[in-house]
């Protein structure tokens, strides 16, 4: 009875442990769980994850952070006056071979569009000391220095293969003579002046004008003498009156004047009226077309007196 006893005895030491029977294994230790980290980031560490998301801070640092790191690199390298020296030297050198190059070396202008005489003129104003680089010629400049030339309306300059300058000219073609003080003076359809003349018969063929201010209406001329029609033979010229209107001076001393406003409309009612009573091959002197109404005409001395004797005026004077 002693043994059961003591087993008894044994079971009540609390441990709650079986006796372990012979050959059984040893019971194994128990092993701790790590703690388990939060996943979520911290505060700053969002902060920074969202910054680095942006579109312009990923630009920035992409391509404007290498780009500052390099202009700084630029500068340091050249805040040194022997580096920055040098490279402006090595960089004017290198221009210099590239410009006396063969292939850009000009060694002959080429005048096209012009007459002899001006073109002779355009050469002698184009002012290059031939050959020299293209990269020379300042083409701007030159193309002022020949539009200049009172008989250029127009100078295209442009370098061709084989070192060729060419110049294309667009000439002023004169219309009408102008008569100044200062002597006579070939205009073009815009009045400007194209070149001087030694006599009128020079230029027979073009119209005369004069007066002050007429070059400047040189295209109103050229409408009248258009719409003339059978006038046009007997025109010996056009006079510019106070800067306002024309005078029309045909032969035989006769003079039409013509209003401010539409004078092409006024000499073409002249040409109807004319066509109707044939007054301009009469004894008149001038004919006032200023006034809308009707035409005033002024007679030569002798038909006014051949009228003022087919009224009896000259008669009843004599007899006073």
């Amino acid at each position: 009875m002693q043994p059961l006893t003591a087993t008894r005895a044994f079971g009540s030491t609390g441990t709650g442990a079986r006796p372990r029977s012979a050959g059984s294994p040893a019971p194994q230790q128990a092993v701790a769980r790590p703690v388990r980290r939060d996943p979520a980031p911290s505060k700053w560490a969002y902060r920074a994850q969202r910054m680095m998301l942006t579109p312009y801070v990923r630009l920035f640092l992409r391509k404007g952070l290498p780009m500052l790191a390099l202009i700084a690199g630029v500068t340091v390298w050249l805040s040194d006056d022997a580096r920055r020296q040098g490279l402006v030297t090595t960089l004017t050198d290198l221009r210099e071979d590239f410009e006396a190059r063969p292939e850009f070396r000009v060694s002959l202008a080429r005048v096209e569009g012009a007459s002899d005489d001006l073109a002779e003129a355009v050469r002698a104003r184009l002012g290059l000391t031939l050959p020299m680089s293209s990269f020379d010629i300042n083409l701007d400049e030159v193309r002022a220095r020949v539009e200049a030339l009172d008989a250029v309306a127009r100078a295209d300059l442009r370098v061709r293969s084989g070192g060729v300058l060419q110049v294309l000219v667009t000439e002023r073609v004169p219309v009408a003579v102008w008569r100044t003080e200062a002597g006579l003076t070939l205009v073009d359809d815009t009045g400007h002046r194209v070149a001087g003349l030694f006599a009128r018969s020079d230029r027979p063929d073009l119209p005369l004008i004069a007066g002050h201010g007429a070059d400047l209406a040189t295209p109103e001329a050229l409408e009248l003498i258009a719409a003339a029609g059978p006038l046009a033979p007997r025109i010996r010229g056009l006079v510019r009156m106070g800067e306002r209107r024309w005078d029309l001076v045909l032969d035989r001393d006769q003079r039409v004047l013509l209003p401010e406003k539409n004078p092409v409309q006024a000499l073409e009612r002249l040409l109807a009226l004319d066509h109707v009573q044939d007054i301009m091959n009469r004894d008149i002197l001038t004919v006032d077309l200023r006034s809308d109404h009707r035409p005033t005409l002024r007679l030569t001395p002798n038909a006014l007196a051949e009228m003022r004797r087919a009224q009896g005026i000259e008669t009843v004077e004599n007899e006073l």
